[in-house]
């Protein structure tokens, strides 16, 4: 069996909302026999229960409110629970409130002493690493430089590049990070994959479903306070889009689906959906793989991400992106606005069917439209494996006696070719 470095138990947090603010003492006489009525009580966690086995990623999920950073809260000690309990094996270090502590009339020089020292090290630690710590912010420049001058970017860089040096078994991770530029989130994402490479575990809370299928090892998912859905990062990830029920579907423009279409492989909570999604029939080793689409806004939307997800017969997913990931702001969308997209992808992938997912998700992390099994394509190839993708490779190899050769993976019959007259393989 292997060790579990955290432990929850029937955890269960609740908060009392007062509804009437009692000023003065004339107002805590008058509504003294009201307080009763006037304190609601709200149950952000109920009967919480999951083990965290050392060296793991667990990536928790659950819409806005469902609870998931008050139990990251209460795993870091800023929070107790109501009932239930925690135990933590090894030394925690919570990646929640970046920044805690740091002084704005400090300069960054003195901040990263002063954080230094609430993480535990001592001024020859620090000092020790300070040029690290400098490095890894990109900040050299700006060091004597008063925090309040930062900008909100330049504060949590320092801050995380301090927090990265504590001594860590156990970390948890709030999306604060996703206030980064891409630069400094893929920076945070490699760090985490060399520890998680040590062995140290890690709790990761988020909206971006994309991170979860990449990173986790597992997820829970958090409904209405409770742990709803607990296993393998994909699956959690699905399950989490299909939060956004198909209500909104039904009763918008014409061109939206019908009710029977939505329900089994289409949700969403409206604002925007597809209306087309067109994929080649068959696709063969020189084609890109190129999918059309067309959508249309059913109310106004701030920012719109446009998701893609391609999976093989197997189920399994071997490309998963959205327009963010790759650098293309969409920008809003207006009510009855149509739009029209492609994707293009090179054909690196194996020799047969493949099926299409594609969504449409505010910035916010709201489902709009998910269409499951949107569309299909047949990949066609000579070379047959029984691997996801088929890149096209080519094999270098020389001999003792200082011949040397290339293998095509692809000659003109469709055999191996060398530039050496006596190669074999």
């Amino acid at each position: 069996m292997a060790e579990a470095v955290i432990q929850v138990r029937s955890v269960c947090k609740d908060f009392s909302l007062p509804h009437v603010r009692q000023r003065t003492l004339k107002s805590r006489a008058i509504h003294v026999f009201r307080k009763r009525r006037e304190v609601e009580v709200q149950h952000a966690l109920r009967d919480i229960d999951f083990d965290v086995e050392r060296g793991e990623f667990l990536g928790v999920v659950g819409r806005n409110g469902s609870g998931k950073s008050t139990l990251l809260k209460i795993l870091a000690g800023i929070y107790k629970p109501t009932s239930g309990r925690t135990a933590t094996s090894g030394r925690l270090v919570p990646f929640i409130e970046l920044g805690v502590g740091f002084n704005p009339e400090l300069t960054g020089r003195q901040n990263i002493y002063l954080n230094g020292a609430l993480l535990g090290f001592s001024k020859a630690e620090v000092d020790e690493m300070y040029d690290d710590i400098v490095s890894f912010a990109e900040l050299e420049g700006y060091m004597d430089q008063k925090l309040k001058f930062y900008s909100s970017g330049m504060q949590v860089r320092i801050a995380f590049s301090v927090a990265t040096r504590a001594r860590a078994d156990v970390l948890l991770i709030d999306e604060v990070l996703a206030v980064g530029d891409e630069a400094f989130q893929r920076k945070c994402f490699e760090h985490f994959h060399a520890l998680k490479k040590r062995g140290t575990t890690i709790v990761f809370v988020t909206h971006n479903m994309s991170a979860v299928r990449q990173f986790c090892d597992r997820a829970l998912l958090i409904e209405d306070s409770r742990i709803v859905a607990e296993g393998d990062a994909d699956d959690i990830a699905t399950q989490y889009t299909q939060l956004f029920t198909p209500t909104a579907h039904t009763a918008q423009s014409p061109a939206a689906p019908e009710p029977e279409e939505a329900a089994k492989d289409r949700w969403g909570e409206g604002g925007a959906h597809y209306t087309s999604v067109i994929a080649p029939q068959a696709v063969t080793t020189e084609d890109d793989i190129v999918i059309e689409l067309e959508a249309a806004a059913d109310s106004d939307i701030d920012e719109a991400v446009f998701g893609l997800l391609i999976s093989n017969s197997s189920g399994t997913v071997v490309l998963g992106t959205d327009s963010l990931l790759r650098k293309t702001r969409c920008g809003g969308l207006q009510a009855s606005q149509r739009v029209r997209a492609q994707w293009s992808v090179p054909n690196v992938l194996s020799d047969g069917l493949h099926y299409v997912d594609v969504s449409i998700i505010d910035d916010g992390g709201t489902v709009h439209d998910y269409w499951k099994d949107a569309a299909s394509f047949t990949v066609v190839k000579d070379e047959k494996s029984p691997y996801a993708m088929t890149p096209d490779t080519t094999f270098t190899f020389e001999r003792l006696n200082g011949e040397s050769g290339a293998l095509s993976p692809s000659g003109s019959d469709g055999s191996a070719q060398s530039r050496s007259d006596d190669a074999t393989v």
